[in-house]
């Protein structure tokens, strides 16, 4: 499969320009092939980033939301079984 290639005139910053020249020269390809491999890279790390934190707990308030879980009731049992827990390691300490 064939594609035709897109071009595009872009400004960089003397910084930018730096580390681009070094990246390419460290995979030892060309200023744009170099490019194209840093878009990449930074497109499937965005990908990755749904998987974060954060959306992990929005995930689980959503799920708990869906399954009507009483998160006073959770709470209390939760609190209780620490209590209960620290109670046994004081216990037994000698």
């Amino acid at each position: 499969m064939s594609t035709k290639p897109g071009r595009s005139t872009y400004s960089l910053d003397a910084e930018s320009v730096r580390i681009l020249e070094k990246l390419a020269q460290h995979w030892k390809v060309s200023k744009s092939e170099g490019l194209r491999r840093a878009i990449r890279i930074a497109a499937m790390e965005r990908e990755t980033e749904s998987g974060t934190a954060l959306d992990a707990l929005d995930q689980l308030q959503s799920s708990l939301r869906l399954r009507k879980v009483d998160l006073a009731a959770w709470e209390q049992e939760a609190r209780s079984e620490r209590y209960a827990a620290a109670r046994r390691l004081v216990s037994e300490t000698p």
